[in-house]
């Protein structure tokens, strides 16, 4: 199974990640503000996780990490 990590205090919540994860996988974690004051993005339904890491090619900040 493959694992999705986010270092949530360098996320700036742009929510590219988000809108390209084929599977629903992450969202803006809207009731949590990291130490910039974004909401980052946050791993939702981890388990359903398939290791593309289209998030973290997309991520323009280099914050995400995606092993299987």
């Amino acid at each position: 199974m493959a694992k999705v990590t986010i270092n949530q205090d360098r996320c700036k919540g742009c929510g590219l990640c988000v809108s390209v994860c084929p599977k629903k996988v992450l969202a803006l974690d809207t009731g949590k503000l990291n130490r910039k004051g974004y909401n980052p993005a946050t791993p939702v339904n981890p388990d359903d996780c398939i290791g593309c890491a289209m998030c973290a090619t997309m991520c323009p900040d280099c914050v995400i990490t995606v092993e299987k």
